[in-house]
């Protein structure tokens, strides 16, 4: 899909169809649509089967290579990554050849701290692929320098604030972070809405939608 070759309204509607289509064929919330996932309104609630397949009919047991897959696809859209993106990820932790438990904290602690998931996690944003844009967009600076890849790896003591000219765009957000909590390793100031690494982000905490020892196993074949 091309945008120059449709409206953006028309795309947009499309990229949030496709949304719900990956979740209900993984058959997880993975929360691709911001606040919407949170509300009766949500797909899977409404249609709780892959798309494209009869409400009734009964399904196969997955193989364990497809579990495996499943498993590995549910995290890779979790946090909005591409295939190549994702399996760098975690080759790079299986060539360390740690024990399963510490792999398992690497990878987490590896997406959790990417910078497009760090906004969202801060609340400055309702969905990563959101996040993503505004980054890419360079709305946002780290330690006083612009930043704009999504990638972009962040350490306890790192401060992010947004861009002066930005602010405007990004002052609705305050609204919403007067209910939101974010993660313990965060800090976020709803007045200035400036936030800071305070820490180190942890599986349990986290809470992947996903099953993460089988996702080693599916690239380790």
């Amino acid at each position: 899909m091309v945008v120059g070759l449709v409206k953006q309204e028309e795309f947009n509607i499309i990229m949030k169809k496709n949304n719900c289509k990956i979740c209900r064929r993984l058959g997880s919330k993975l929360f691709l649509k911001g606040e919407k996932c949170l509300s009766p309104k949500c797909s899977l609630l409404k249609k709780p089967y892959p798309p494209g397949v009869k409400k009734k009919k009964r399904f196969k047991a997955l193989s364990d290579y497809g579990k495996e897959l499943k498993e590995k696809q549910k995290l890779k859209n979790w946090y909005n990554l591409k295939e190549g993106q994702f399996r760098r990820y975690v080759k790079d932790i299986l060539e360390r050849r740690n024990k399963v438990e510490d792999a398992v904290e690497l990878l987490i602690q590896k997406l959790e701290t990417r910078f497009d998931n760090v906004i969202f996690r801060l609340g400055l944003a309702s969905s990563r692929s959101q996040a993503r844009q505004l980054v890419s967009h360079r709305h946002f600076l780290i330690n006083g320098k612009i930043v704009n890849i999504p990638s972009y790896h962040l350490k306890k003591g790192d401060k992010i604030t947004i861009r002066p000219a930005s602010k405007k765009l990004l002052e609705k957000s305050a609204v919403s972070l007067k209910k939101y909590q974010p993660p313990v390793w965060l800090k976020i100031n709803i007045q200035t809405l400036e936030g800071e690494v305070i820490g180190q982000p942890t599986f349990q905490e986290s809470a992947p939608p996903a099953e993460i020892s089988t996702i080693f196993e599916y690239y380790s074949r």
